[in-house]
């Protein structure tokens, strides 16, 4: 792993998802096969695999504090292209920094992560006068989970994660996605431990080797996975078009 302390230019990025986001970290320890985030290698410079580079941004927390106070007030995704929860964050803590000084100026924040890290800063979301936590599960099954992603938490320890968060009645939500094979039962691990679920199908054209590979095919059944949710009483959004 190539670990490199960077200082930024900017923090606060205009989103397409929400009105701005933060990356504290250029790259992701977690390496999924699929993740969409690695077209940012063509803007970077990195020639390491995916997975095998961090870039720490140093400054983050000293930047937002500058920008937050030139910037329109809205809502903040945690995070873009990397994951804000990754385990460098153990050390670093700049996701945590830069969540304490969105809560100082009352800022609203939506956290979507793959990691069990997140239980670490249940004290300061309790803050928050807005704020949702969510955590990416894309499979009900351990075995397709280490396929794609077997750098991430297992899954029914980001279930456990979320059901803590609920419990602490802070807002929770579940991401399904990319659509991986056997997601469909995730609707009954669900019911209450997320307040609402989001479906993406995402872009499979990274992982398409891997599908190959474990001779996996693509036929994601969405209309199984809604029928459930909704026998379940989990309300949910499909983000992707057609």
């Amino acid at each position: 792993m190539i670990i490199k302390e960077i200082r930024a230019k900017n923090i606060l990025s205009k989103s397409k998802i929400s009105d701005w986001t933060i990356n504290p970290y250029v790259g992701c320890q977690h390496a999924c096969t699929y993740c969409y985030a690695r077209f940012i290698k063509k803007f970077t410079g990195h020639r390491e695999p995916w997975g095998e580079f961090i870039d720490i941004k140093i400054n983050a927390p000293e930047l937002l504090e500058k920008e937050i106070i030139k910037k329109k007030r809205g809502r903040v995704w945690m995070s873009g292209i990397c994951d804000p929860y990754q385990p460098i964050e153990k050390r670093y803590q700049l996701t945590r920094k830069c969540l304490e000084i969105l809560q100082k100026y009352n800022w609203p924040v939506t956290i979507q992560t793959k990691s069990i890290l997140i239980l670490r800063d249940v004290d300061l979301f309790k803050k928050f006068k807005d704020i949702e936590v969510g955590l990416t599960i894309p499979t009900a099954d351990e075995k397709v989970r280490e396929i794609f992603e077997p750098k991430t938490p297992p899954i029914a320890e980001r279930i456990k994660s979320l059901e803590k968060l609920h419990n602490e009645k802070i807002k929770t939500f579940a991401m399904i996605a990319p659509l991986l094979p056997k997601a469909e039962s995730l609707a009954f691990e669900l019911k209450g431990k997320a307040d609402y679920v989001l479906i993406d199908k995402m872009n499979y054209h990274y992982a398409d080797w891997v599908y190959k590979k474990h001779h996996l095919g693509k036929i994601e059944n969405v209309q199984k996975l809604t029928d459930f949710l909704k026998k379940e009483g989990i309300p949910y959004t499909i983000v992707y078009q057609n």
